[in-house]
């Protein structure tokens, strides 16, 4: 599913179109400077420990069961008051990340992996766009334990916690510690923050949450409970 080699140009792409963007339409800040500097982890490659099979209707999971593959459609965030449509990011020509084209929908990077399977999957929205406050503008307020609600195509919806919020000078982003493998279903928010430069046309930090799978609610389309599946097992 990934493409390693492009991450390089992914990078550089970004960063450019970011500050060109910024310029020319004022506070119109990309969602997120740093797309993965290396592949996203896939089940054949980290492994975590097997956990149980969930029950029927809301599934109480442990750390460690996975769902299978699909993609995202939606999110709630509700503490932030987020409900909002999740539509895919994948690459331009040039090797750049897509990046969502108005405020308030959120983009799921098609290159890392989907909400609750193995390892960290990327959503990304504008904290500003033309001006207009997006839908992850007040990112960075919140807290260890405020949920994030994933709705995906299969019917089921992920239900994440959110361990920790941190904010890194773009110069600074540790691409290891947010895209790198990890050994359960992780989820990263991510937008820019910190101080808006008039001179680079563009916010100097990115804004980043970090959240773990909870539980997973919902039946499948095809009107059976959706199993989850450990890594073990994958």
């Amino acid at each position: 599913m990934t493409r390693p080699r492009t991450f390089a140009l992914v990078i550089a792409a970004l960063l450019a179109i970011a500050g060109a963007a910024a310029i020319a339409v004022g506070r119109h800040e990309q969602p997120a400077a740093e797309p993965p500097r290396s592949a996203p982890p896939s089940a054949s490659t980290t492994k975590s420990p097997a956990t149980k099979r969930p029950e029927t209707g809301t599934d109480e999971l442990t750390r460690g069961t996975l769902l299978p593959t699909s993609a995202p459609t939606r999110v709630r965030i509700p503490a932030l008051h987020v409900d909002e449509p999740v539509t895919g990011l994948g690459q331009n020509p040039d090797g750049s990340m897509q990046v969502p084209t108005d405020a308030r929908t959120v983009g799921w990077y098609t290159e890392a992996p989907t909400p609750g399977s193995l390892g960290p999957a990327v959503l990304a929205g504008h904290v500003n766009y033309h001006g207009t406050d997006g839908t992850f503008a007040r990112l960075s307020t919140l807290h260890p334990g405020d949920q994030v609600e994933v709705t995906r195509q299969d019917g089921v919806t992920a239900v994440f916690a959110i361990t920790r919020v941190d904010r890194y000078a773009k110069d600074r982003f540790p691409a290891d510690a947010v895209y790198g493998a990890i050994d359960h279903a992780g989820l990263r928010l991510i937008t820019c923050g910190g101080d808006f430069d008039d001179r680079t046309g563009h916010y100097v930090d990115n804004i980043v949450a970090y959240a773990e799978l909870r539980t997973a609610v919902g039946r499948s389309r095809a009107g059976r409970s959706q199993p989850a599946r450990s890594a073990a097992a994958a």
